[in-house]
């Protein structure tokens, strides 16, 4: 199948764009990198590990992605053991969660091949066994702010697991933030605009 020569640029972050890039150009389609979210630690940790000790109380962490076990893992306490269930939305945050040691069976994230990788087909995942569990079983949603604080990302599931009963906590593991574009990058970003590139957009801040 022959495709055009206009160019993907793949806005996700720095550490995702390139999965991206390489599997567009494996399909014959040519793509390059062009960040426009930056992922940073925080400036203070000890919320972080100040989290951590509420863990061993928790019947599951869900993760918002792979940044989020990334910095959330950061910050575990030498010795804890993980016996929480894992949830994640799709098989990068799976892949970052086995390579961070958490145990596989205790993972629970659609599988590579599932129609879609979100919140719903999480939802859809862990529902049954979430409303056998006992009353008030606690939840962790580990995720990430933007430069205001502002927590990034949706809470439908969050809504989904107070409507079964489940206490529901939230911290932020990360920042998310606009990048500092250099002039080169802005010439790049206007020569797409202009040559009619298209752009791969993977969230709203983006």
């Amino acid at each position: 199948m022959a495709h055009s020569a206009r160019r993907v640029l793949v806005t996700r972050p720095a550490g995702q764009a390139q999965a991206w890039v390489q599997a567009l150009c494996a399909a014959g389609i040519a793509a390059e990198a062009f960040p426009l979210i930056e992922i940073a630690p925080l400036a203070d940790t000890a919320p972080l590990r100040q989290v951590w000790r509420a863990v061993p109380d928790c019947a599951a962490l869900m993760f918002v992605s792979a940044n989020a076990v990334a910095h959330f893992m950061a910050e575990r306490p030498a010795g804890l053991a993980l016996q929480a269930q894992a949830w994640g939305t799709g098989p990068g945050t799976a892949e970052a969660l086995q390579a961070a040691g958490w145990p596989p069976a205790q993972i629970r994230c659609p599988a590579t091949d599932a129609p879609r990788f979100d919140s719903e087909a999480l939802w859809a995942l862990v529902q049954a066994e979430v409303r056998h569990w006992p009353p008030a079983r606690r939840v962790l949603i580990v995720r990430g702010a933007d430069g205001e604080g502002q927590l990034a990302g949706r809470d439908w599931l969050a809504q989904r697991l107070a409507e079964a009963g489940v206490q529901v906590a939230q911290c932020v593991a990360y920042a998310r933030r606009a990048p500092a574009l250099a002039a080169a990058a802005l010439a790049r970003a206007r020569q797409a605009l202009a040559q009619g590139d298209w752009w791969l957009f993977s969230s709203s801040e983006a």
